[in-house]
């Protein structure tokens, strides 16, 4: 169904092909164009693009969530797009929204039209919470504060657009990048020394998918912690509940996209518990940005230096799988001070932020 928007635009529910170079992937397609250039005029960078074969993955509903997705037309052309996540998880209250436009068509009154849209789809799952992360464009002047405390965004267009469509910033994350070269391999060697000897009573390992099975149990555990452990502010945060099928999905996703995922975690020896872990990944261009994921050191383990311990061991595994990927980016939560120390100290630079929004539907 076409629905009429201002300023001559329309929105269309778009059907995932199954295959991107299926005869009737052509919309689809030109959608996955325009996402990327979206994210590149917003952020400068490149390392968010993925081709229509990777996006199809990530867009497919499936077990813990449905999703669905619209594109936002102005004559014959695609402006933009509009995505809604609704988990499954048992007692979510939350979607995850978002609606992305090309700057050139912002002010017309285009994404305050196509909200009510995606919260009619909330209402129609019993939602009553929508989320919705950001990363707005670096910029100087008025900033808007996290409640938090740490960290702020700019008071640019798109904060207006939200918080006068009933959102509130609730949290911040911090951007970072680290530049592989050959001071950042030193620094790294003497920070995993460090923190060898602070981790006693834990052993590392390192898998490439598929995980071994003997890692699987812990694996999933870690990933459901990740849900309830990291930091989250005044957002809804849902349980999740990961177990040895949603891993497998998980990685046949990966496969299907033609990712490379190395997970490094710390083992404590005496119970075989999977005490910590970090992701590092990669698309099938070994020469981009790689990407730091899911990293959690569980609670309990806290104090062992075991998030250093694991996050200089997977760069330096890293150096022989993906050689020629010379930086890393990774998003962390301003107030997640301990996880952004070792960051720092890693030599991770501060490059932009996101702000993390949350809206109570009446």
């Amino acid at each position: 169904m076409t629905i009429p928007l201002p300023a001559g635009a329309t929105l269309h529910p778009l059907v995932v092909p199954a295959r991107a170079d299926a005869a009737d992937a052509g919309k689809f397609r030109e959608l996955a164009r325009v996402r990327n250039t979206i994210y590149r005029e917003l952020t400068g960078r490149d390392e968010q693009d993925l081709s229509p074969a990777e996006l199809i993955p990530i867009l497919r509903s499936r077990t813990e969530r449905t999703t669905y997705v619209w594109t936002i037309r102005q004559a014959d052309e695609v402006v933009g797009r509009a995505v809604v996540d609704v988990p499954h998880e048992e007692g979510s209250r939350v979607v995850i929204a978002t609606i992305e436009l090309l700057p050139r068509v912002w002010g017309q009154g285009i994404g305050r039209a196509v909200l009510p849209h995606l919260e009619a789809i909330a209402r129609r799952h019993d939602r009553t919470v929508i989320q919705n992360w950001t990363e707005q464009p670096a910029q100087d002047g008025p900033r808007l504060d996290a409640p938090t405390g740490f960290g702020s965004v700019p008071d640019d267009h798109v904060a207006r657009f939200l918080a006068r469509n009933g959102f509130t910033l609730e949290q911040v994350y911090r951007v970072s990048v680290l530049d592989l070269d050959a001071a950042t391999s030193a620094r790294i060697a003497s920070l995993s020394a460090e923190a060898q000897s602070a981790a006693t009573g834990y052993r590392l390992v390192q898998w490439t998918l598929p995980t071994p099975g003997e890692h699987v149990a812990g694996y999933a555990w870690l990933k459901s912690r990740m849900s309830t452990d990291a930091p989250s502010a005044g957002l809804e945060a849902d349980e999740e509940h990961w177990d040895d099928a949603r891993i497998r999905a998980m990685e046949s996703r990966l496969a299907e996209m033609g990712h490379t995922l190395l997970v490094t975690a710390a083992e404590h020896v005496e119970t075989g518990e999977l005490a910590a872990f970090t992701e590092l990944s990669i698309g099938l261009d070994h020469t981009a940005t790689t990407h730091q994921d899911d990293t959690l050191v569980l609670r309990e383990h806290r104090g062992h230096r075991l998030g250093l311990l694991v996050k200089t061991a997977a760069l330096d595994a890293w150096s022989t799988i993906a050689p020629d990927s010379r930086r890393v980016i990774t998003y962390n939560a301003e107030e997640n001070r301990p996880m952004l120390s070792i960051n720092e100290a890693m030599g991770f630079t501060a490059r932009a932020y996101e702000g993390a929004w949350k809206k109570e539907l009446t």
